[in-house]
């Protein structure tokens, strides 16, 4: 039995490969080979970090660093960032751009009202060891939270498994002493894949659109969705309109999640003949254009699937 399914997927998968001071951290061999400078190398906490004669780090306890110091090593201090400080990424829905949030209620001085904090030697942003450019600003989520939001534009050349580090260098503590929070993110880029079992869509047949889009997964513990209208489609001959139109007949309003927290949502639609007075011809070149607005940014930033009608 024949079946035709399309599948798009949008997805940046934000592997984090070395957690915040408090959680388990990658070996500084690991660290050094991500492009991290080796006097920045984090180690876990109750952990010294010392630069071997040959210049390479090492991370050793606090006993061992005093023999180290005296056969010629160097040690490098690091305070850590309390433990309610912390580097949250948020999945973007575009490969170019990183949303992350810092909660550090030091910089919630304005309890009345909403804070906008200069980001000027707080933050270092590298790619593979090169430093880029940062948000100038960063703005609290809301009046008194002491969270505060980053949306950090990647260049154009960033390539699939590049990695961004994120370095928050708190100066905040009553001593004025340096503490660092480290976050380091493996990009792998945004790609729409079509998947059929004898051909391209096709029209009036039946096919399963799919997103993986974890900026809506909002309930952990439920099905949540997404409206057809985040939708575009695009066709030859000027077509232009959204998957809410109801010549697509759809088997849902929306593209309902798979599950509880899986970050996959799914609708059945058809492809038809006619839309908005247009006709529709086997070889014509189309474009789905996932309009995504729940980035916390609240910017509408799109992903644009090309397909052709079989």
């Amino acid at each position: 039995m024949k079946f035709y399914q399309v599948s798009i997927i949008f997805t940046i998968f934000f592997l984090v490969v070395i957690q915040s001071s408090f959680g388990d951290i990658e070996s500084p061999k690991k660290q050094i080979k991500l492009g991290i400078m080796p006097e920045k190398v984090t180690c876990n906490e109750g952990l010294v970090l010392m630069l071997k004669i040959s210049g390479m780090p090492a991370c050793v306890k606090s006993t061992t660093a005093e023999r180290l110091e005296e056969r010629g090593w160097k040690q490098i201090i690091q305070k850590f960032v309390k433990a309610e400080k912390e580097i949250e990424t948020i999945p973007a829905s575009q490969s170019t751009t990183v949303n992350f949030y810092i909660s550090d209620d030091d910089l919630n001085t304005s309890h009345s009202g909403v804070d906008v904090v200069s980001t000027k030697d707080l933050f270092e942003f590298t790619i593979n060891g090169v430093s880029i450019q940062g948000p100038e600003t960063m703005v609290e989520t809301g009046m008194n939270t002491g969270k505060f939001y980053l949306k950090l534009d990647l260049p154009n050349t960033v390539k699939q498994d590049d990695v961004v580090l994120i370095r928050y260098l708190d100066q905040s503590d009553s001593a004025g002493e340096m503490r660092v929070l480290t976050k380091s993110i493996a990009l792998t880029k945004t790609f729409a894949k079509v998947e059929t079992s004898g051909g391209n869509s096709r029209i009036g047949h039946e096919f399963t659109l799919r997103i993986y889009e974890p900026d809506a997964n909002r309930d952990s513990k439920d099905e949540d969705k997404i409206s057809l209208s985040s939708f575009e489609y695009r066709g030859d001959g000027g077509i232009r309109t959204t998957l809410a139109n109801p010549k697509f007949d759809a088997n849902s309003w929306a593209l309902i999640e798979t599950g509880p927290n899986t970050n996959t949502f799914e609708v059945k639609i058809k492809i038809p003949r006619e839309l908005d007075g247009k006709t529709i011809h086997i070889g014509d070149k189309y474009e789905i254009r996932y309009i995504d607005r729940s980035t916390p940014s609240e910017t509408e930033e799109k992903i644009i699937f090309k397909g052709r009608i079989g």
